[in-house]
C-alpha cells in the first residue's frame, strides 16, 4: 500500500482531506455525467434546484444562498449561460441587477435531472452507510468557522507561542 501522507497527518491536514475527497466526488460525478450523455458540471444542481424554488434571483442571491464567493458564482453562471441552461433579465425596478431564471431547455430537462441527482443522492446516502452524523460535524466546523474564523484560531495559537 501506498504511503498517504495527508492521511497519517490526521486532523492537521483536516482541510486537504476535505479538499482531497471534494475534488474525488466532483470528479467522479463529471465522470459519471459524461458516462450518461449529460452536458452539466456538478455544481449546476444546486444553482438548478435554488431557480427552481425561487424562479428568479439576482447573482448575489444565489451566491449568498450558496456560501459561494462572488467571482466564482459569475464563474458558474457565465458557463449555465453559456449552455443554454439560464437566462438573465434585466430588473424592472433596478436596472443595476440581473435577474437570474432557467430556461425552457432547463425546464424541459428537470425529470431527466432530479432522476440523476436522486440516484447521486442514493449512492452518497449508501456510500455513508446511512449514517448521516458526518453532516452534524460539517454543520458544527461551519458554525464554529463562522463564530471565529480560522486565521482568528491560527493568530491566537500562534502568539501563545511567541509569548
Amino acid at each position: 500500500m501506498e504511503k498517504d501522507f495527508i492521511k497519517e497527518l490526521g486532523y492537521r491536514a483536516l482541510d486537504n482531506r476535505l479538499k482531497r475527497i471534494s475534488d474525488k466526488m466532483t470528479h467522479d460525478t463529471r465522470k459519471f455525467f459524461k458516462q450518461i450523455n449529460i452536458d452539466v458540471e456538478p455544481s449546476w444542481h444546486l444553482v438548478f434546484k435554488l431557480l427552481r424554488e425561487n424562479e428568479s434571483l439576482t447573482m448575489v442571491e444565489i451566491a449568498e444562498q450558496l456560501g459561494y464567493s462572488h467571482p466564482s458564482m459569475v464563474a458558474v453562471l457565465k458557463k449555465m449561460k453559456a449552455k443554454g441552461y439560464i437566462k438573465s433579465e434585466i430588473d424592472s425596478v433596478d436596472k443595476r441587477k440581473q435577474n437570474i431564471k432557467l430556461t425552457r431547455k432547463t425546464y424541459d430537462k428537470l425529470p431527466e435531472l432530479e432522476q440523476i441527482w436522486e440516484s447521486c443522492e442514493n449512492a452518497i446516502y449508501k456510500m455513508l452507510n446511512e449514517d448521516l452524523s458526518i453532516i452534524r460535524y460539517l454543520d458544527e466546523i461551519e458554525s464554529s468557522l463562522k463564530y471565529i474564523p480560522l486565521n482568528e484560531r491560527f493568530y491566537n495559537e500562534y502568539q501563545k507561542t511567541i509569548s
